[in-house]
């Protein structure tokens, strides 16, 4: 890691306005931490750091992008030119589809050809320090998906997300094989293991750049952890530490700065460097985190490999009538429980325009749409409704989410222990394990305490994540079990009404 940060200053990577310190680019504003509850190996604080102030600044020489490599190698910028018309389309965002799965696939190739050139490589020293393997939808075997568990819209839409994911990176591997043979990829690298790797470094370490829809792989930016954007944006003693914010600035030779003018946590900038900065206040030796977007937990285990157990983006989904999606203006996927277990304020209006007499809707439509209350009868009914559904889904769902956490222990202790794995053959757990082995064909000696092979602890760690995933999902809705109850109680009781979307 040394060796790593020491080229990185080379390169003008620097955690200082100023000019980065040769023998590193880290250890003015932050540290390179291990957080083993919060996502592992991460950034903190080397001091306090104030809202808006940048942390982290790497020039374009210092981003791995596909124009850079093309550039440096003429023959993959020859080879990818002559395959673009025959690339199928998989979609990478929300624009130009096919453009940006084409850019996508091409960093791809770029990437494994400079893993490829070993330490002849200008990137081999970021290269070596990639993860080896990755927790995305994507690398999940079917076991794996099946944990997500088969039951209700959401946990249906958790299994087909993950194996569209597959198909289409399988996809595209196969129609990009015949251009990395052309450029004489070494038979390692040609294989779909090597593919999927390299797609998982791509979907979960790029950054948004403005002349590259696929994004570039920034040296040392991409060791943030996430936080969700609307989890802690601002503290309620920011204000009084102007003062002190601006004197910092001075001391640092940095020039002042509104945060409050910044609406993201960095970018690419017309000083052509990439900068992030600091989105809240942090202490010293506190991790510093950047928000990558706004996504729901299942969007964050497709793109990279990991969930929140408190995301406030977090969106519920329970299987509806086919005439209340229908019902009214609001669209599908707005129809969700929220984290705390409230309806959303569209599943919220839609029921109450679906609970009220055919005769009355268009009346009452005006006040529906406007989220208003319309009765007590009304409101009762829409909470009958919402703990029933909510029940019937948790009933449907094979383990309770106390088998679930009570599961998640033992995943955790055999990921961490070797003492543990005769706990299997004793618990109420046993039958799980017994098909987890059968389905990697391995026979576990259990009188042989050693530690698992290496395969089978990444297994569990992503058997983990899916049930991690199903246990937010079934608590989300016992919370909104006992907020519907508690809600008809104080209607029953009279007391002014509270239910809000």
């Amino acid at each position: 890691m040394e060796a790593l940060l020491r080229w990185a200053a080379e390169l003008g990577v620097s955690d200082s306005p100023s000019a980065p310190s040769p023998s590193s680019c880290l250890g003015r504003s932050l540290l390179i931490a291990d957080f083993p509850d919060a996502g592992g190996r991460g950034l903190a604080a080397a001091r306090d750091l104030q809202r808006g102030e940048l942390v982290l600044r790497a020039p374009r020489t210092a981003l791995l992008t596909s124009d850079r490599v093309m550039d440096d190698d003429p023959r993959i910028a020859s080879s990818v030119a002559s395959h673009l018309p025959r690339l199928s389309s998989v979609q990478f965002g929300q624009k130009d589809w096919m453009d940006l799965a084409i850019l996508g696939r091409t960093l791809i190739i770029c990437l494994l050809s400079e893993v490829g050139k070993g330490k002849s490589s200008n990137w081999y020293l970021y290269l070596s320090q990639l993860p080896s393997y990755y927790t995305i939808l994507a690398t999940f075997n079917d076991f794996e998906t099946e944990a997500l568990q088969l039951a209700s819209y959401q946990v249906d839409e958790a299994i087909w997300v993950a194996q569209k994911a597959l198909r289409g990176i399988r996809s595209d591997w196969e129609e990009a094989t015949p251009l990395m043979k052309g450029l004489g990829f070494k038979p390692k690298l040609l294989m779909f293991k090597s593919w999927i790797w390299a797609f998982a470094t791509v979907s979960s370490r790029t950054l948004h750049i403005a002349w590259d829809d696929a994004g570039c792989l920034c040296p040392i930016g991409d060791l943030f952890n996430y936080a969700a954007p609307n989890d802690d944006n601002s503290s309620t003693d920011e204000g009084r530490d102007d003062m002190m914010h601006q004197e910092t600035n001075k001391m640092l030779n940095q020039t002042d700065f509104d945060s409050s003018e910044r609406l993201t946590d960095g970018g690419y900038e017309d000083v052509n460097e990439y900068r992030l900065y600091a989105r809240k206040r942090y202490r010293k030796g506190e991790q510093v985190l950047l928000a990558y977007g706004t996504y729901t937990n299942l969007e964050l285990l497709e793109h990279y490999g990991f969930l929140l157990g408190e995301n406030p983006n977090e969106k519920i989904y329970i299987p509806l009538d086919l005439d209340l999606c229908m019902i009214g203006s609001w669209p599908r996927d707005s129809l969700y429980i929220l984290p705390n277990g409230h309806p959303s304020f569209a599943l919220l209006c839609a029921l109450r325009l679906w609970t009220t007499p055919r005769n009355r809707r268009k009346a009452l439509s005006h006040q529906i749409y406007s989220g208003s209350f319309l009765s007590v009868e009304n409101e009762l009914e829409i909470l009958k409704w919402l703990v029933k559904k909510c029940e019937e889904t948790l009933q449907q769902l094979p383990t309770t989410i106390e088998f679930d956490d009570n599961l998640l222990l033992l995943l955790c202790k055999l990921q961490n222990s070797t003492s543990c794995i005769t706990e299997m053959n004793r618990s109420i757990f046993e039958q799980k394990f017994a098909a987890f082995f059968r389905f990697h064909g391995f026979e576990l000696d259990c009188s042989i305490h050693s530690k698992l092979p290496v395969r089978l602890l990444q297994s569990l760690e992503r058997w983990g994540l899916a049930v991690q995933w199903r246990c937010n999902y079934k608590r989300t809705l016992t919370k909104c079990i006992v907020h519907s109850t508690a809600i008809a109680a104080a209607q029953m009781g009279h007391v002014e009404p509270r239910m809000h979307g």
